[in-house]
């Protein structure tokens, strides 16, 4: 009897897990397809913005991440930059940007008041301060864009009833194992999560990769200083943007993230910092990502399969379904040409994501920007005092 109901009791999570992978096509469908009236709706709308980039030492490839924000399509726009000292790595690549860009408006600033723990808000609180215009948007500092990008962000402000907007992105690897897996992760799994959930109920978050609003809107949530100690700022701003009865607008317009040159225990680090986050900010979602562990679930089924028909049926169904859904969501919908590339890796990827998941629910410490924190009631603690 036991035995039976585990059996049942798999199945179903199994199914559930297939339709799952349904739902996101779906929602990859729906939304995507909404891409050719949001560009024809950037095209004449184009109120004058402040990017914000925090930046802590050098990412792969910064120049070139750099630089795309200063071949915009746009016609009033600046880029502040802020270091937390005058040795950081980057204040040279900023200073050669600069000059490669004299017709563009860059700001470098050095230095933040510690408000909070966080220094990356930190900084954010001092460019607030600094920017000349109302709309503000904060990207981070691997994070590369097209042309459009600008315009893309800026035409859902257009409806005053918009109070943030946000982008999806994806993986630039430099070809190894580890980026290639965080990557594929990124533009199938992470992907499919935000857009069932933006299927089913009005955003309520921004990403970090671009948060865009307004100092007005800003203002309503005590600006920046009031994220200054939280663990997740990028899902709090929309978050109480959206509280405060604003929409959230999620953006057709995918960026790009290079990500580090790393080693497997690197990336399953910085999996495990993501997924924590989602555990504090959104319980019931990190509890639900159950219903992504697809091929682990099929594996566990199959142990208790009546038959070799069920086993084959379960293996089929999950590389059937899987495959579909990471082509419609990665490749047609995010644009992912590295994902094209690497199909093969899914199941290594999804048996990585359901370790780093499993770890997620215990206690440790969390690794960020080179210190150790505790998270206690979605604020981060640090673990030691930062060295003077």
């Amino acid at each position: 009897m036991a035995w039976t109901v585990v059996r049942d009791a798999l199945l179903l999570l199994v199914l559930a897990s297939f339709a799952y992978y349904l739902v996101a096509v779906v929602a990859t469908l729906r939304f995507f397809g909404r891409r050719d009236a949001a560009a024809a709706l950037a095209a004449d709308f184009t109120p004058p913005i402040s990017i914000l980039k925090p930046i802590y030492g050098l990412d792969r490839e910064a120049y070139e991440n750099y630089a795309s924000f200063c071949i915009q399509d746009y016609p009033d726009y600046e880029i502040i930059f802020c270091v937390s000292d005058e040795q950081d790595a980057a204040i040279p690549v900023i200073a050669k940007l600069a000059s490669d860009f004299p017709q563009r408006r860059v700001n470098l600033l050095v230095g933040s008041e510690p408000l909070g723990v966080s220094d990356k808000v930190n900084k954010l609180c001092r460019m607030a301060r600094e920017a000349r215009h109302e709309i503000l948007a904060v990207s981070d500092s691997d994070v590369r864009v097209e042309p459009q990008y600008l315009r893309a962000i800026a035409s859902p402000f257009r409806d005053p009833a918009v109070g943030a907007v946000t982008c999806l992105y994806r993986g630039l690897t430099d070809g190894s194992l580890a980026a290639n897996l965080e990557a594929i992760g990124n533009s199938t799994d992470f992907t499919a999560g935000v857009l069932v959930a933006w299927l089913f109920a009005p955003l309520n978050f921004t990403l970090g990769a671009t948060m865009a609003t307004s100092k007005t809107r800003l203002a309503e949530i005590g600006g920046f200083e009031s994220l200054v100690d939280h663990f997740s700022d990028d899902y709090e701003l929309g978050n109480r943007i959206a509280a405060r009865g604003h929409r959230v607008e999620l953006s057709t317009f995918p960026v790009s993230v290079a990500y580090p040159r790393q080693t497997l225990s690197d990336a399953f680090r910085h999996q495990l910092r993501w997924n924590v986050s989602i555990r504090f900010s959104r319980p019931l979602g990190h509890l639900g990502l159950i219903f992504t562990q697809a091929l682990p679930l099929a594996l566990l089924a199959a142990i208790f399969a009546p038959s070799a028909a069920w086993v084959i049926s379960l293996l089929v169904g999950y590389l059937l379904l899987r495959g579909i859904s990471a082509w419609v969501t990665g490749v047609y919908g995010m644009g992912d040409a590295g994902l094209r590339k690497h199909l093969e890796l899914l199941p290594l990827r999804d048996v990585f994501a359901f370790v780093v998941w499993v770890a997620s629910f215990f206690p440790q410490r969390i690794h960020w920007r080179g210190r150790e924190f505790y998270v206690r009631d979605k604020l981060l603690v640090p673990a030691a005092p930062r060295e003077q």
